[in-house]
């Protein structure tokens, strides 16, 4: 798999690596949390707050040939974020002389049914394979539910998917408005920012994507 072209971002430019997550979960959410720059807890984010002080927290230690690394920073010019990778395993490979980097980002509960979870992670690896100058097969999901490890293979979909992501998130933030507000319960009721996005009362008549076709034709 041949790397992303670059995509000329300044560092001072490069979009935060979560809002990929938030982008595909609801582009309303991203807005609001990137954008507008507000943010509530509740039960469920201040639980992955706690489930996850750990990782967030850079370190390192060496078990068994394998050098762990939590906390890494991580940036990438081709897809124009930054962020931090929760774990990278580190093995070693070519006889001994480099490093092969294996992203495993930990996440509160159970799998989704959206890949949001997945490009987040496909992401890190594209990160990472610019900053090592290596591909990245594969990398994990660790869910706390049922406190396991699913592997998910960076395949040509899900880096097209990841790298439309990322462009959809710069356009939304480099324009610097919110798209409109639509409800659906299974999406917005666990929301922590449901009372200040208000989608009941707000409503929209244009879906996401719509809204993201306009500001590209703008």
């Amino acid at each position: 798999m041949a790397p992303a072209a670059d995509t000329g971002v300044d560092e001072a430019d490069l979009v935060p690596l979560s809002a990929l997550q938030h982008w595909l979960y609801c582009p309303r959410q991203c807005a609001l949390i990137h954008v507008e720059q507000v943010w509530a807890e509740n039960h469920a984010t201040a639980d992955g707050q706690v489930k996850h002080a750990r990782v967030n927290q850079l370190g390192e230690e060496v078990r068994r040939g394998v050098r762990t690394v939590t906390g890494m920073p991580l940036r990438s010019f081709r897809l124009g974020v930054s962020g931090t990778a929760d774990v990278v395993e580190l093995h070693r490979e070519g006889g001994g002389t480099g490093w092969r980097p294996y992203p495993v980002e930990h996440k509160r509960g159970r799998s989704k049914s959206h890949r949001a979870d997945e490009v987040q992670l496909c992401a890190q690896a594209m990160a990472l394979e610019e900053m090592f100058d290596t591909v990245i097969a594969e990398g994990a999901l660790f869910y706390q539910t049922p406190r396991r490890r699913l592997v998910v293979t960076f395949d040509t979909n899900l880096r097209a998917l990841t790298a439309e992501t990322a462009a959809a998130v710069r356009a939304c933030l480099a324009a610097g408005t919110t798209p409109g507000a639509d409800y659906e319960a299974g999406r917005c009721d666990p929301c922590s920012l449901i009372e200040l996005c208000r989608p009941k009362a707000l409503g929209r008549a244009r879906s996401p994507r719509a809204w993201l076709e306009r500001m590209i034709e703008d």
